[in-house]
């Protein structure tokens, strides 16, 4: 496949695919049948062609080739500029680190662009091999369908590793789980920075669908939609709940805390006034109390015993122990 064409396909009107070319693709006309042209956008080639040769409505090749986008939908004359975020899972990247995908759909065409690979538009092009195309509109829900599901996937896995850091702070707070639950929630806000206008250009697309959506692609739209509210309401309860067990683990590390001070305090409480003792003892002056009396040593050993036992009799009468 060429560099700047990453994907397309021909559909005939028994929604069967066809794979093109790039040259193809050039040549294509509505009497042929629907087109999918999938592009990498930063190459030369698809930059040419998306800005002349497509012959697309103004505004919209520089809304495929856009550098920075965020979610939405826009409906311009027969067609909408729909732009969508999807996970990412490319092997070592961050999945919040999300993937765009922008989309120019119309009754005879469905042109993307990408700047990185997103597994969503994979599996749309597996779907091809399974269910028969019934047009344009068909074609953009099923790719908003998977980075839907995508999505989904993440989520879950954020579940699953905050239920596994409630555990370990039941068990055994340490440090460690700090960390985990710092990144995990800073994941959780990068996801929900996201997908809010996610929703908000799924449901445009609900509310005001260009003109090659029809009744049922509307009900399609607020199926998946209805989903990725659902998804966020999931993600908002795993920041709700690594707040909760980061509350947790900070109290009871400070539980830990206190108690190894109360246990130093005990031992400097109990020991005060017996090095107070030693110190006034030790001092080198005249006049010490028993310095020529050979069992003083043993006679003093006795009364700090003594003592100690009476201070710890009374912190067990106080219940200070």
């Amino acid at each position: 496949m060429d560099d700047a064409l990453i994907v397309a396909f021909l559909f005939d009107g028994e929604g069967h695919a066809r794979p093109l070319d790039l040259d193809e693709v050039k040549a294509w006309t509505p009497a042929q049948g629907k087109l999918w042209a999938h592009f990498q956008l930063d190459a030369p080639e698809a930059i040419a062609w998306l800005r002349k040769g497509a012959k697309l409505p103004h505004l919209v090749p520089e809304a495929l080739l856009a550098d920075e986008t965020r979610p939405r939908t826009s409906v311009s004359g027969d067609g909408a500029i729909v732009v969508l975020r999807g996970v990412n899972l490319n092997p070592g990247e961050h999945a919040e680190d999300m993937v765009s995908v922008r989309m120019w759909v119309d009754e005879y065409r469905l042109i993307s662009t990408r700047r990185r690979k997103l597994l969503s538009i994979q599996d749309a092009v597996e779907s091809l091999r399974e269910m028969p195309v019934t047009g344009t509109a068909d074609l953009l829900l099923r790719i908003a369908g998977r980075l839907t599901d995508r999505m989904g996937d993440v989520i879950d896995d954020l579940e699953d590793r905050v239920a596994g850091l409630e555990e370990s702070v039941m068990d055994e707070p340490d440090l460690s789980v700090r960390s985990a639950l710092s990144g995990l929630r800073r994941e959780a806000i990068a996801l929900r920075r996201y997908l809010a206008p996610q929703r908000e250009a799924l449901s445009r697309l609900q509310l005001e669908p260009p003109q090659c959506f029809n009744d049922m692609d509307r009900v399609r739209a607020r199926e998946i939609n209805d989903r990725l509210v659902r998804l966020i309401e999931d993600l908002d309860a795993v920041r709700e709940r690594a707040s909760v067990v980061h509350e947790e683990l900070v109290s009871r590390l400070s539980d830990e805390m206190n108690k190894r001070m109360y246990v130093l305090s005990i031992v400097a409480a109990l020991f005060l006034p017996l090095g107070f003792l030693t110190g006034l003892l030790g001092i080198n002056v005249g006049g010490i109390p028993g310095a020529e009396n050979p069992y003083s040593f043993w006679i003093f050993c006795g009364i700090l015993v003594v003592l100690l036992t009476t201070q710890v009799w009374v912190f067990l009468v106080k219940k200070w122990f």
